[in-house]
């Protein structure tokens, strides 16, 4: 265990790991029968220390509704101590999701995964206003940084979308949710530019692309930073560029969205690569 006050408690990186391996396949049909131990070995985790710890303080596993009790866990760095953290939620859901569809599973792990997947806790909702927005979790303990892992299942997880069910919710999360807009910024590792084109949020997305991907202002013109971490920051770039390619393509399965948070008034050429070995060009 790491007692640390932003690291504490926080594993969803590993399922971004995971949901990686799967995006290779989906994008380049790569074979990736060697890294599915490892994708197996990551959702194994999730499911075995929760039982373990709900074990620990009470008779019961899961909880009244046969769900996973995700205590404590950890909304990205920010929300601590969080009780059913909606960023664990939606990486746990889609990467199961996404294993059940591949096809060299025997019935077995077919059979455990369907299991999981129907222990995984739904999504927690707060409003503001009289709004529905995407919660951070069903409850934490105190708030350690500035990150807005409400929106992550808008980013990097795509439960919510342009196409999707609850885009209003997710919009009105990125619009009205009072820590969502206190922390927004184009700074470094942020990635509102990038949940605004998700959202097909134009204006917003261009404003804050803009921001983040205009000159550094060093000889090197790309080389942002410090943000929070270092100069260069390699994180300030990218999040940068995915902003402004999801403003020019984005895709939802086998379907393709052209120009979902393009400006009309801003020319442009483009080559990207889509999934399925698709190349886009316009």
């Amino acid at each position: 265990m790491e007692y640390n006050a932003w690291l504490e408690y926080e594993w969803d990186t590993v399922l971004e790991f995971c949901m990686m391996i799967l995006e290779t396949e989906r994008y380049n049909g790569n074979n990736i029968e060697k890294y599915l131990p490892l994708i197996e070995s990551c959702l194994t985790f999730f499911k075995e220390h929760y039982t373990y710890l709900a074990k620990q303080r009470g008779a019961k596993a899961l909880d009244a509704d046969g769900h996973l009790v995700l205590y404590p866990g950890s909304g990205a760095e920010t929300y601590k101590m969080a009780y059913n953290s909606t960023s664990t939620i939606a990486a746990l859901q889609t990467v199961l999701e996404r294993l059940l569809e591949h096809p060299n599973l025997v019935e077995k792990q077919k059979s455990e995964w369907k299991t999981m997947l129907k222990t995984i806790p739904p999504i927690s909702f707060r409003t503001f206003d009289g709004r529905t927005t995407i919660a951070p979790a069903k409850l934490w303990e105190r708030i350690n940084n500035t990150e807005s892992p409400q929106l992550y299942p808008v980013y990097p997880w795509g439960i919510y979308g342009l196409g999707k069910p609850g885009l209003d919710t997710a919009i009105n999360t990125f619009k009205y949710d009072t820590d969502v807009l206190k922390f927004r910024s184009y700074i470094g590792w942020k990635q509102d530019n990038i949940f605004a084109a998700r959202l097909g949020l134009t204006e917003d997305a261009a404003n804050l692309t803009t921001a983040k991907l205009k000159d550094s202002g060093r000889r090197f013109p790309a080389f942002w930073g410090p943000g929070f971490d270092w100069t260069p920051d390699h994180n300030w770039g990218g999040s940068g560029m995915i902003g402004l390619q999801e403003m020019l393509m984005q895709v939802d399965g086998k379907k393709i969205y052209l120009y979902p948070a393009w400006p009309k008034e801003w020319d442009v050429h483009f080559k990207l690569y889509a999934p399925y070995q698709t190349t886009v060009e316009g």
